[in-house]
């Protein structure tokens, strides 16, 4: 059980940040929400804000506990059970103006608030049943997404459905094991004979299911931290041009001088949906220069950590024994692909002796850009499962794959003839595991841990 710590704590928090937009909002929650936001907001249809309407836009002046007008706003009040935390709630619907907000937040401390912590508001609808933990953790997902296929993936959590496949899990193995338990603890009822051969289709279909979860992960992964994709080369053979191209504007310096580049230089850019951490790289060859030295033994290191390594070789001359090198570290990565660069200005077509894709392209005309991202975009597919259902952190890949050892071993003890409380011990496992996905048994510092990567007012 989770233990709840200063639920009884009415807490407020800036819910839109401190930067000066045209909408600032100021949260409340907890017991006493009612009566602090009675004293700062009167509604302009001389209503007490106690008896106005809940979920709805209430027009009026907000104050501060001196009197003082601070806007002319909005309110909208929430009553228990039935607002986001379960708890009463109340926004202020501000002029985002950063002093204003600090004022109403200054304000709400006098009369007895506390301020949030970070992630505390979607802490407390957990806590109070009114969102799962896999959702709950979406919210987050769905703030920090950079991508189309990361919202729809956070979005569809939040909506429950990893939820909803992890309940039909945990409510079969629960029916498993009470059968079992009730045959063995009332030996003289009317209970149906437990035999454990019954279950063996429906524990292999709940192995298969979450085979198929965890198997999303590498891809869930990339999708939320991005791919770490570094471009590689010899000097002077396209590489920052490339960058620069992608980014669309000029990031990295470009020079006839070979070795322009002397450091890896790191952004992050959506291409073919995908968001890529991409990585220019100081250009391989050999050199005495000390400073260039360590800029090359830089651009190896970042191709030997990358999901992604995008060789660039020169279009307008053949390629040699040092591009080859280049490639071939590219074909021992996860993902590669060779870039014959410079169109603009090569007359050859010479073929390129490797197994991964190539594409010819001019960093300075724009040919074969959609080439480039339509590849790229090929070589990381989404996984075969419906949104909402690819895996994305770790916590989540960790339960699963112990909710599936289990499940492997008590088929295997099944197959094997061992006696139903070995098998009934490992599906036990399963449940608890999966239970720890979904939050029914997670701890309380795994929920802390969970919960301060949310930004405050969350």
């Amino acid at each position: 059980m989770i233990k709840v710590k200063n639920m009884s704590d009415t807490i407020a928090a800036i819910a839109t940040g401190m930067s000066v937009s045209a909408i600032g909002i100021v949260r409340v929650s907890g017991d006493r929400t009612l009566e602090f936001a009675s004293r700062l907001f009167v509604p302009a249809s001389g209503k007490d804000l106690g008896e106005c309407e809940d979920r709805r836009l209430i027009y009026g002046r907000l104050s501060d506990v001196n009197g003082e007008t601070l806007d002319i706003c909005l309110c909208t009040v929430s009553r228990a059970p039935n607002s986001y935390t379960g708890e009463d709630t109340a926004e202020f619907q501000c002029h985002g103006s950063p002093v204003i907000l600090r004022a109403v937040l200054d304000s709400l401390f006098t009369l007895g608030a506390r301020q949030a912590l970070p992630g505390e508001f979607t802490k407390r609808a957990f806590l109070n049943g009114k969102i799962e933990l896999t959702a709950a953790e979406a919210v987050a997902d769905i703030i920090d997404a950079e991508t189309a296929e990361s919202v729809k993936n956070a979005a569809g959590q939040l909506s429950g459905v990893i939820d909803e496949r992890l309940s039909g899990i945990y409510s079969d193995l629960a029916d498993i094991s009470s059968h079992y338990h009730a045959v063995l603890d009332y030996p003289d009822e009317d209970i149906e004979p437990f035999v454990l051969e019954d279950y063996l289709s429906k524990m292999k279909e709940i192995a298969s299911v979450l085979t198929r979860l965890l198997s999303s992960f590498e891809r869930g992964k990339l999708m939320r931290s991005g791919i770490p994709a570094v471009i590689a080369g010899k000097p002077n053979v396209g590489k920052s041009s490339l960058m620069n191209a992608l980014l669309g504007y000029d990031r990295a310096i470009v020079t006839h001088i070979p070795g322009t580049t002397r450091d890896t230089i790191e952004e992050k850019l959506i291409l073919g949906g995908l968001c890529l951490r991409l990585t220019d790289t100081a250009g391989i060859r050999e050199t005495d220069d000390a400073v260039e030295s360590i800029g090359v033994e830089r651009s190896r290191k970042a191709m030997s950590g990358a999901d992604l390594v995008i060789a660039v070789i020169d279009g307008s001359t053949e390629p040699d024994e040092e591009d080859y090198e280049i490639i071939r570290n590219a074909e021992k990565a996860n993902k590669g692909i060779v870039i014959v660069s410079k169109q603009d200005i090569s007359e050859t077509d010479f073929s390129i002796d490797t197994v991964l894709p190539v594409v010819r392209l001019s960093s300075v005309t724009g040919q074969g850009m959609d080439e480039l991202e339509r590849t790229i975009s090929e070589m990381f597919p989404l996984p075969d499962v419906p949104a909402g259902e690819i895996l994305t952190n770790s916590r989540h890949a960790d339960a699963a794959g112990r909710a599936l050892d289990y499940m492997n071993a008590a088929i295997e003890a099944m197959t094997e003839g061992r006696t139903p409380d070995i098998v009934l011990t490992e599906t036990e496992g399963a449940m608890q595991a999966i239970g720890e996905l979904s939050g029914r048994t997670v701890r309380e510092d795994i929920t802390d841990r969970i919960f301060e990567r949310f930004c405050v007012g969350k």
